[in-house]
């Protein structure tokens, strides 16, 4: 698909257009990876509802919500935390990753993150490392305790093989009382195969892995939020005309 991404997006109020699942690293941000200022015009202008799906622990996407003054309806932890219209659900052995994690340090390896390590500290169902820690100790470890290996490009993460996006995003449409074949995804990583799996129209940006590229619909010419928001305006051009 070629895009055009526009700078902003007018919404006519009559517009019938449909949910969204959308990625928020490397798709609503900029390539610098901070969140594109275009989020807080579009989606709270967006008349359906609109589900962010991320790899990052619970509380960053509730606040990505909160600032830009859109329901909380979240994935996050990719797809072990569900929130949706105050409704939590919660998926994933947390124990076996847990035991996971102690078994990857005693051996020498290290998450990177610090001291603090803010990525992991309210994470609930994984664990994420950071991209230069040991790889092929962290898949060693994986696959010793049956868990999935993720590299979305920004972390790598261990997470319940039971846990996706896609599953999350099957949870958050029943919540929503939504087909998933109505919503619209977009992303840019292997973690968002599973939501273009589910959604019934998917878009990779530019920017993605050729597994997301692979699962997409449509793949973008644009990434990061030029790429959103030239999907973003297709779908409202199609609604409209």
């Amino acid at each position: 698909m070629t895009s055009d991404a526009p700078a902003s997006l007018e919404i006519p109020g009559d517009a019938d257009l449909p949910p969204l699942a959308l990625d928020i690293d490397g798709t609503l941000t900029t390539p610098e990876h901070t969140i594109d200022p275009r989020v807080f015009r579009v989606l709270p202008e967006w008349p359906a509802p609109v589900v962010l799906a991320t790899g990052k622990s619970f509380p960053y996407p509730i606040a990505l919500c909160h600032f830009a003054g859109v329901p909380e309806r979240v994935i996050a932890e990719n797809g072990g935390v569900v929130c949706v219209d105050e409704r939590v659900h919660v998926e994933g052995d947390a124990e076996r990753v847990a035991a996971a994690v102690d078994a990857f340090r005693e051996r020498g390896g290290e998450l990177g993150w610090g001291d603090a390590d803010t990525v992991n500290r309210w994470r609930e169902t994984e664990v994420a490392a950071r991209v230069s820690a040991d790889e092929a100790l962290l898949r060693e470890v994986a696959e010793e305790f049956d868990l999935t290996f993720l590299d979305t490009g920004y972390a790598y993460h261990l997470t319940d093989p039971d846990v996706s996006k896609g599953r999350g995003l099957r949870e958050a449409a029943s919540i929503l009382d939504r087909d998933p074949a109505a919503f619209v995804a977009v992303g840019d990583s292997m973690n968002d195969a599973s939501t273009f799996a589910v959604a019934g129209e998917s878009y990779a940006l530019a920017n993605a892995d050729e597994v997301a590229k692979d699962a997409a619909d449509s793949v973008l010419d644009d990434g990061f939020m030029d790429g959103t928001m030239a999907v973003l305006a297709e779908v409202v051009e199609r609604a409209s005309g």
